[in-house]
């Protein structure tokens, strides 16, 4: 599983020109998966991404959780996050898994991360054609795979 968490100060998504999800200041969580995750993984990283403490205190220092700061979740679905770019100039996406599995994947990733959350989660449309817009406020972008960083411990 990969993730690609941005800080924002606002972020939205359309599907056919209508908004389906938007959130103020929070966390935009763009998710992809491999046939080969199960449960650790979805519960590692909905526990590692609401935990981070990325958001600034008092004296400017990201020393606060999305919690602390009473934010919001945005969770998008995007397979390219497991683009492969090696050979060739066409990215291969054969590690992404296929939707059968990946969509129950993602819900249950939303289900778990709404363990962590006073609001509910907002989120794309599977497989849709989405417009995302966001305020990245930071910028702040941290990438999270969970077989490189949450399956093993160090």
């Amino acid at each position: 599983m990969r993730v690609l968490i941005q800080r924002v100060k606002e972020a939205s998504v359309a599907v056919g020109g209508k908004t389906i999800g938007q959130i103020r200041l929070g966390l935009l969580l763009f998710v992809s998966f491999e046939e080969s995750d199960t449960s650790v993984d979805l519960d590692a990283a909905a526990a590692k991404v609401s935990k981070l403490r990325i958001f600034d205190d008092d004296k400017g220092v990201m020393n606060l959780s999305i919690s602390d700061i009473k934010g919001e979740f945005l969770v998008i679905s995007q397979f390219t996050l497991h683009a492969q770019t090696k050979k060739g100039n066409r990215p291969s996406y054969i590690r992404a898994a296929n939707p059968a599995i990946a969509k129950p994947l993602y819900e249950q990733f939303i289900a778990r991360l709404q363990q962590y959350s006073e609001f509910e989660i907002q989120t794309g449309e599977f497989g849709a054609d989405m417009q995302v817009s966001l305020i990245n406020d930071g910028p702040v972008t941290i990438w999270i795979d969970t077989a490189l960083e949450l399956r093993t411990k160090n």
